[in-house]
């Protein structure tokens, strides 16, 4: 059976912690700043647990991670 291929999008968006758990980083930090408070851009900079709903699909994107 061939290699499965993983999805390079998805590759690039998520990491693996050690214990299987996978993280994301949160969402409209990039741009449009100027707006949001200086306590809402700092905990946007931290990373972020993905929820159990969404895990499985992720997985799927990365077979090998």
């Amino acid at each position: 059976m061939p290699k499965m291929k993983t999805k390079r999008g998805a590759a690039k968006r998520f990491k693996t912690t050690g214990n299987g758990k996978v993280v994301r980083s949160k969402a409209f930090g990039s741009h449009i700043l100027t707006s949001k408070t200086t306590k809402r851009k700092r905990r946007l900079r931290k990373s972020a647990v993905v929820e159990s709903a969404n895990m499985r699909g992720i997985k799927r994107m990365l077979p090998y991670s």
